[in-house]
């Protein structure tokens, strides 16, 4: 399978960023965008340690992406393909563009968690 970010469908369109993602094997693959500075700790809280437990394994197309994790931070500048153990929270500059493949179950488990605490942000 192949696609440009244009080819996959937008699942996200929001002030902070927009998502292209398709599942393809068992893998999630996302096209991300962030508009704004981001950072996504505030909705990881319920996850073990609020951390994500996903791995990620990406390209930083555009931008920088400062990954914490409980005893280290690592910085991600654009051109450095990554991956990311789970235990990790992220703070992402405005304008950065990357490309992510995750596996999918394990990407439905923290989105469950992180739709319900961005619904409670929303009330």
């Amino acid at each position: 399978m192949h696609g440009s970010e244009l080819d996959l469908p937008k699942t996200t369109d929001a002030e902070q960023l927009t998502i292209h993602e398709a599942e393809w094997g068992g893998m999630n693959v996302m096209f991300i965008n962030c508009h704004t500075t981001l950072d996504i700790a505030p909705v990881l809280k319920g996850l073990p340690g609020d951390k994500c437990q996903c791995p990620h394994w990406g390209m930083i197309l555009k931008g920088r992406k400062l990954v914490k994790y409980a005893d280290h931070d690592e910085v991600l500048n654009a051109g450095d393909a990554y991956y990311m153990a789970p235990g990790h929270t992220t703070i992402t500059d405005a304008g950065t563009e990357w490309i992510e493949f995750s596996p999918a179950q394990d990407l439905k488990v923290t989105n469950a968690i992180v739709e319900r605490n961005l619904s409670s942000f929303a009330r």
